[in-house]
């Protein structure tokens, strides 16, 4: 395709989860109607529609768990199911028209920065565009992980059938089936009391027990949806309340790990009130501080694994031959089908690999040693380019979305000092800035549970560095993230062109002031609701 036949746009955002589709409201919020959102599926949803197995719901009550501009006054329950929290995201789709930006079915394949044209290349499985910006809004939870297993292949050549929970076969009747479900995070104990009654017989691979409580779960009644719809204060006001309670816990995880043991007790006495026998008890047991991996929330996980056609192998999966699985301690199972419910590619996205920045190497050989980027959204050498939920912004205990708003904040008021750079122009974060922020992360985490409480979660990388979670409260973050510092960034003119002043003399002079602006419409920035409401 010739360059005049290609399709140019000044945004384009990877992925239609929470993150993409908050990403294209925001721009439209903001007057940019000249963007696309680029999604691999056919439909939008992200993980919501990725992750359909039994059992599937999410772990954050409903009314924290939706966009502070999209509040949802019908969730059916106080923590919702996988359907619903796909159709919100379907409604909020069409709610906010952005269906005409939506490209199903273009997977980026690579997306190169241009130095000369200053612009994005992007290559899809439908054809290629350019784009001054790139949003990437994959998210981590978005390609499984299957561990290399001895024999597994052969497994599948002797009739078995192999699945990951986020991609579930939902043409497999499990009904008297042997199955063998590996991993206990927090997918499989969704999973393992959805399946355990119909199944023939079920053995749970278990490398590291998880600490669990209870699910305080119940239906919205009727009065409150009505209440919330005809008075939508009502909403926020819950809202508000469920995320100040967050907000408090947020100290145990960070600052003083010791007071959790107050909250082991309870969790242990939610498992004997479940597990009668000592000896399974003790496998089910952890032995590291709660909160050092995510707490999960069941109140039917305890009760399926007691059951009688359960088996728990407190050890990891090591090999299969032919039908039968073998555990780390030489445990054997014959088995029919093989569900792996063990996480995903988090410290290792593999958009990383696809994106090329202005030094000619990808992402992820940037991130070699480990993922860093300034104020967990843009990267060093990668001008104009963005990520929602990128490195150090997870969180343990509270709603993603919160920490969402907070990037979208970032990312419309980067749009704004654009603008006011003028066109031809581009912003790429400060190597020394990047390095200055991640210093400071860091350093806050080795007082966490997530450092300190001796486990070894999926939150690590292969270094043992914490480059997923943040290491504070979802309103520290969302002040850090309100506006973009100038200071922390340099502005990349086309070639031959004469250096100016710096970034923020640049654009203080773009918009006839004598110092960098805070924000480039002079307004207080909107998305403040997101973070206490």
């Amino acid at each position: 395709m010739s360059d005049h036949a290609r399709e140019h746009v000044r945004v384009a955002v990877i992925g239609s989860g929470f993150g993409g589709l908050g990403a294209a409201v925001r721009l439209r919020r903001e007057g940019i109607t000249d963007f696309v959102v680029l999604e691999r599926s056919d439909s939008v949803g992200g993980t919501w529609r990725d992750n359909s197995y039994p059992g599937c719901a999410c772990d954050v009550p409903s009314h924290l768990y939706s966009f502070s501009f999209a509040p949802n006054p019908d969730w059916p329950r106080t923590f919702s199911g996988q359907p619903h929290i796909r159709a919100y995201l379907e409604r909020v789709t069409d709610t906010f028209g952005l269906r005409p930006h939506l490209r199903l079915g273009h997977e980026v394949l690579m997306a190169r920065w241009d130095a000369d044209a200053l612009r994005w290349e992007i290559e899809t499985s439908r054809g290629t565009l350019t784009a001054d910006m790139v949003v990437s809004a994959t998210g981590p939870l978005s390609d499984p992980r299957i561990p290399d297993v001895p024999g597994l292949d052969g497994f599948r050549e002797a009739g078995g059938t192999v699945f990951h929970s986020a991609r579930w076969d939902h043409d497999q009747d499990l009904t008297g089936k042997r199955v063998a479900m590996i991993g206990t995070g927090a997918s499989a104990i969704q999973i393992v009391p959805s399946i355990q009654p119909k199944v023939g017989r079920l053995t749970l691979f278990q490398r590291t027990p998880p600490w669990v409580m209870p699910r305080i779960d119940r239906a919205v009644t009727a009065p409150e949806r009505w209440l919330h719809r005809q008075l939508p204060f009502t909403g926020k006001a819950r809202r508000g309340i469920l995320w100040g309670i967050r907000e408090l816990q947020v100290g145990a995880f960070t600052k003083r790990p010791e007071v959790l043991s107050l909250v082991e007790a309870l969790a242990k006495a939610n498992m004997h009130r479940a597990v009668k026998d000592p000896a399974l008890r003790a496998k089910l047991t952890p032995s590291y501080r709660i909160g050092c991996k995510r707490i999960l929330l069941s109140n039917d996980y305890y009760p399926a694994v007691a059951r009688p056609n359960v088996d728990v192998v407190a050890a990891g999966l090591s090999e299969v031959r032919g039908r039968t699985v073998v555990g780390a301690d030489g445990t054997e199972a014959e088995v029919d089908v093989i569900i792996f419910g063990t996480g995903f590619h988090v410290t290792d996205m593999p958009i990383a690999q696809r994106v090329v920045g202005a030094e000619g190497i990808t992402l992820a050989e940037a991130w070699k040693d480990g993922m860093e980027a300034l104020r967990g959204a843009t990267a060093a050498g990668f001008p104009n380019f963005m990520t929602v939920i990128g490195p150090n912004t997870g969180l343990g205990n509270s709603s993603m979305i919160l920490m969402i708003e907070s990037q979208l904040n970032y990312m419309a008021d980067f749009v704004r000092q654009l603008d006011l750079l003028g066109g031809g122009r581009a912003l790429a974060p400060r190597p020394s800035a990047v390095a200055a922020w991640n210093r400071r992360v860091q350093a806050r985490m080795e007082r966490t549970v997530w450092k300190s409480g001796g486990c070894d979660s999926w939150y690590l990388d292969a270094n043992g560095r914490n480059t997923t979670l943040w290491p504070g409260t979802t309103s520290e973050f969302w002040r850090a993230t309100r506006v973009v510092d100038l200071g922390e960034y340099e502005v990349v003119r086309p070639p031959g062109e004469a250096a100016g002043p710096g970034a923020a003399g640049t654009a203080a002079a773009a918009s006839g002031t004598g110092s960098a602006p805070r924000t480039g419409s002079g307004k207080a920035p909107r998305g403040r609701e997101g973070a206490a409401a």
